[in-house]
């Protein structure tokens, strides 16, 4: 088979280049290509795929600086078009929404036809409305999400035992894992109204593992999505692994929703008036184009989508504020203040933290996880800054250039929570130099959620315990350095004892 593919691959490449030479001898650049955003030079077939490196977010970024903030690339036979600027990402997610709105869909998210159903990759129409509706409505809507917060007050105090435990034994623990398991049980008490995973059992680490395979396959650079002709063949085997990981996650999701549907049916069974509850009688009612698949596949994202980066966005705060003393020392004051000191943080006292507020925004703004918003996708020809970008261009949203822009950030590299106290500025779409959960019609619907787990989780762990790194090291030690999958987390997962 590996002699197989290497023989196709050679062929495929010897024909591109003839392409590329015919091309390139019968005729000069027209007046339209004249007009497309500049970009790095491009090499025969690959055009710019070596210009990526393994942390595209930093690579897109150096070369936004030298050919501006519209930047062209060519990946292969894929035209690609990079913003890097607060002022072109709101042309693109909201001036001109409606033109690009839809997805350029990467070959991975085609495993067990996730592609067709799944609410992060469908175009804009009938189904997808309806699938933001039921997240809006009956899943992340301030409403539902006051209602069922004593479920996740249980979880947050299940975690500050569990730490109290390592705390007495004086044991270091891997706050990005801690940080994972909690977020999972979090989510799945909000929509199952149960814990999904023992966070002790070998099944929270089969998950974990899952969820893990699906970012690691989902980010891996696939000459598929570059050259569609080796679609079919699916040459680095990134499809067909990531199938073994969504059934794995579809089959449980799949059980579930079967177990409830056939429970309800017994009339000693009790409601749970839960998010499965609403799906299923959105189902039942057979109103709108929602089934069993639908409903599956929504979860997948929700969960694949809701857990890897909100514990990484935690990990990445916790090394911070180690990294920051004086940061540390203020958030504290502050929960000390408004809370007391080892007293239990509500969601209801969110509001009145602004600092902590501001460390999980600064977070945001350093280290968004998905640094490279999902790929946009022009629907029709479009003119944005002069530039124009012509129909089924990718488009690439640098977030991590833009929470870098020193002309948007004073001191873009330094962690200062500060400039946002008083500042108005949120992370809801409204702000385009602060977009970790995009902006527009395709923004992450799980925003509201995401955004209370966060402040609970870190304003619960910095209020009941005191830090310090394993090993004795010093804060300037922390590898601060980023693994690239889907999202970006730590290099080195995040050591540290509670004291």
């Amino acid at each position: 088979m590996e002699l197989f593919t290497s023989s196709l691959l050679c062929l495929l490449f010897t024909w591109l280049l003839l392409q590329a030479f015919n091309s390139f001898r019968n005729g000069s650049k027209s007046s339209d290509q004249s007009k497309l955003p500049p970009g790095p030079r491009r090499l025969p077939v690959f055009g710019n795929l070596f210009d990526l490196g393994d942390k595209p977010h930093r690579s897109l970024a150096k070369l936004a600086h030298i050919h501006g903030p519209v930047m062209s690339l060519k990946l292969g036979s894929l035209f690609t078009v990079v913003v890097s600027s607060e002022a072109v990402a709101k042309e693109i997610l909201q001036k001109q929404d409606l033109v690009f709105s839809n997805r350029t869909v990467v070959d991975a998210v085609r495993a067990s036809r996730h592609d067709e159903v799944s609410l992060a990759w469908i175009p804009v129409s009938p189904l997808w409305r309806t699938l933001r509706k039921v997240c809006n409505t009956h899943i992340f809507s301030n409403q539902k999400l006051d209602g069922n917060q004593y479920l996740r007050r249980n979880k947050i105090q299940q975690l500050i035992a569990n730490v109290g435990k390592s705390c007495l034994e004086g044991e270091a623990i891997n706050i990005g894992q801690a940080a994972f398991d909690t977020s999972i049980n979090l989510l799945s008490n909000t929509i199952f109204s149960m814990d999904l995973v023992d966070p002790n059992s070998s099944i929270a680490q089969e998950f974990r593992e899952t969820i893990y395979g699906v970012m690691v396959e989902a980010g891996k650079p696939n000459l598929a999505d570059y050259f569609p002709l080796l679609r079919k063949i699916d040459p680095q085997g990134v499809r067909r692994r990531l199938t073994v990981h969504f059934d794995k996650l579809l089959n449980l999701f799949g059980k579930m929703f079967d177990e409830r549907f056939h429970s309800r049916k017994s009339k000693a069974s009790t409601p749970s008036n839960d998010a499965l509850d609403a799906l299923i009688d959105i189902v039942k009612d057979g109103t709108a184009e929602l089934n069993k698949t639908c409903v599956t596949h929504l979860l997948l994202v929700l969960f694949v989508a809701g857990t890897d980066t909100t514990s990484n966005t935690l990990e990445w705060a916790m090394a911070e504020l180690l990294r920051n003393p004086q940061v540390l020392l203020k958030a504290k004051e502050e929960l000390e203040q408004i809370i007391g000191k080892r007293n239990p943080v509500e969601e209801s006292n969110i509001n009145r933290l602004p600092y902590l507020q501001a460390i999980i925004k600064e977070t945001f703004r350093m280290h968004p996880t998905i640094p490279l918003l999902l790929p946009h996708k022009a629907s029709s020809d479009a003119d944005v800054c002069g530039f124009r970008i012509p129909e089924g261009s990718q488009v690439l949203v640098n977030v991590w250039a833009i929470g870098r822009d020193p002309s948007i950030w004073e001191n873009p590299n330094s962690f200062m929570p500060e400039r946002f106290l008083g500042s108005g500025i949120d992370v809801k779409g409204r702000d385009f130099g602060l977009i970790p959960f995009g902006a527009g019609r395709r923004i992450c619907p799980g925003l509201p959620l995401a955004n209370r787990m966060l402040h609970l989780m870190l304003g619960s762990l910095v209020n009941a315990f005191d830090w310090k790194l394993e090993g004795g090291i010093s804060p300037d030690e922390i590898n601060m350095e980023e693994k690239f999958r889907f999202s970006v987390q730590m290099a080195e997962p995040l050591r540290i004892i509670p004291f």
